[in-house]
């Protein structure tokens, strides 16, 4: 069990910042180390945002995001951030984190990772 939560969502402007954080628990942490940022704009699919592997030394970024956002981990305090730069309408999202026990697990839908709650991000124009 993994027990996620996310914070650091809000309202902000276009071309604006936000640091998202996820908080990891639970008795399967050690376990499920590979961690990722999701999303889900309405009506539309779940996507993958970023990703990082366990040590912090291989991310992945979606094309969308690439040069803007910033995805780190911070193991003694268990938790994931990511921030968020020049920020546009088209990230408007509820973001989700997601601990999984390979980087192939976290993709959008896994039954193989856990899952938090989500935050909204809203990008005003």
């Amino acid at each position: 069990q993994v027990q996620l939560i996310e914070s650091g969502g809000g309202l902000v402007q276009v071309g604006g910042s936000l640091r998202l954080s996820c908080a990891a628990s639970g008795p399967s942490w050690n376990e499920y180390h590979y961690m990722g940022w999701f999303r889900q704009a309405p009506g539309k699919e779940q996507e993958s945002v970023a990703k990082i592997d366990w040590s912090g030394h291989i991310t992945t970024y979606a094309d969308s995001v690439k040069g803007r956002f910033t995805i780190s981990r911070d193991d003694a305090e268990n938790a994931v951030y990511l921030e968020m730069n020049s920020l546009k309408p088209d990230d408007t999202a509820v973001y989700t984190c997601a601990a999984g026990p390979s980087l192939a697990a976290l993709r959008p839908g896994s039954g193989l990772a856990y899952w938090g709650q989500g935050t909204q991000v809203t990008v005003s124009s």
